[in-house]
């Protein structure tokens, strides 16, 4: 069964929005894991408009599970406060300055030697590196000589395709992950995974460790609230 970590950037958000400390995002992560989430990520930006950087350090101090940072280690500051904060995880994701949301991922074959530098110092500090790519066999192929520990697949693609015709919106990932299990790397998946597309995903990546999910997990649990939610979307991974 692959592990859900929940994004908590969501709640950050609606924090930021009016001030003060509520929801208050140390108690909702604990709530999360309490509800049965294996891990919990959050991923900080420069302007810290949802995560700020002192929320890290907060969250390293309670959270049991699992704890996942993902951000852009092309942002020395970004380096620092992982290094610093020593999460079990560490997920390298390609965003630009000012990007609403992460929307591709790495080319590994480009930046290879960049990744290679960049994967070392995080490995030598203890911390499970993951990088996020795109659906494709050459990234993957590309990204197990860079030294990571694991790949993040992109699924934006698969989510946007999904209702049109699943079969044809799988079939890249599961070449995809055919090739990152023969290549030794692990595999998380994230973005746009939700309850209606969730459940074919983890039955046609049969090697998937671990989904990371925020936006729509937050979204639905404001109908059907967190506790709840949180559980339907662990049922869809059982």
């Amino acid at each position: 069964m692959a592990r859900l970590s929940v994004n908590i950037n969501k709640i950050a958000t609606l924090r930021n929005s009016r001030g003060g400390d509520n929801p208050n995002l140390v108690q909702v992560a604990k709530d999360c894991e309490r509800f049965g989430a294996q891990g919990i990520t959050v991923h900080p930006r420069p302007d810290e408009r949802h995560i700020r950087y002192a929320d890290v350090f907060d969250l390293k101090k309670v959270v049991t599970t699992e704890f996942n940072i993902e951000g852009n280690c092309q942002e020395q500051k970004f380096v620092e406060l992982v290094l610093a904060s020593q999460p079990e995880q560490v997920t390298l994701v390609p965003d630009a300055l000012g990007q609403i949301t992460s929307n591709h991922g790495w080319d590994t074959i480009k930046h290879q030697q960049y990744l290679k530098n960049t994967i070392k110092i995080f490995k030598d500090a203890g911390i499970r590196v993951s990088i996020f790519v795109d659906p494709i066999v050459e990234m993957v192929n590309a990204a197990a000589t860079t030294g990571t520990d694991r790949i993040e697949l992109y699924t934006e693609a698969y989510a946007h395709n999904y209702a049109v015709n699943r079969e044809e919106a799988i079939a890249p990932y599961v070449t995809a992950a055919e090739a990152a299990t023969k290549a030794g790397l692990g595999i998380n998946a994230g973005h746009d995974l939700d309850l209606q597309n969730l459940q074919y995903f983890a039955q046609n990546i049969p090697a998937l460790d671990e989904v990371s999910i925020g936006h729509a997990l937050i979204s639905d649990a404001l109908y059907y609230g967190l506790e709840n939610t949180v559980q339907m979307y662990l049922r869809q991974l059982a």
